[in-house]
């Protein structure tokens, strides 16, 4: 995790000056390149951030021991709805919304409902029915 840290920071520490420099290059009229490098210096310095703050709360993972073995990986990582259709609704949704930007952005209004829909399905999965808690 330290690792992968220090190298987003310094991908941070990169694209500073470069965003400087073509920014001043292009006279910071150009629409596209000035901000794409600007959001990539500062989305390195959110995942730099992110993993500092993981590496100080988890300092040993497994990733880190160079005499591991990939077994030593293997664990719990969380709970997974084995059999729920609603991520099944969201990724229709996002393709509904994929789809707006290409044809029109009135169809946005298509895709939020049921984007809303299978987003409290999802969220709401284990509250009623057989597997209600």
């Amino acid at each position: 995790m330290r690792e992968n840290a220090i190298l987003f920071w310094i991908l941070f520490i990169f694209f500073i000056p470069v965003t400087i420099v073509y920014g001043f290059m292009t006279g910071f009229t150009e629409w596209v390149g000035f901000p794409a490098l600007l959001l990539t210096a500062l989305m390195s310095a959110f995942l730099g951030f992110f993993f500092s703050f993981t590496a100080k709360k988890h300092p040993n993972q497994p990733s880190d021991n160079l005499d591991g073995e990939i077994v030593d990986a293997a664990g719990d990582y969380g709970f997974y709805s084995p059999w729920s259709w609603w991520p099944l609704l969201l990724a229709i949704a996002a393709a509904i919304g994929v789809v707006a930007m290409a044809i029109g952005w009135w169809m946005l209004m298509l895709a939020a409902p049921v984007a809303l829909i299978g987003l409290v399905g999802w969220v709401y999965e284990y509250s009623r029915g057989n597997h209600a808690h």
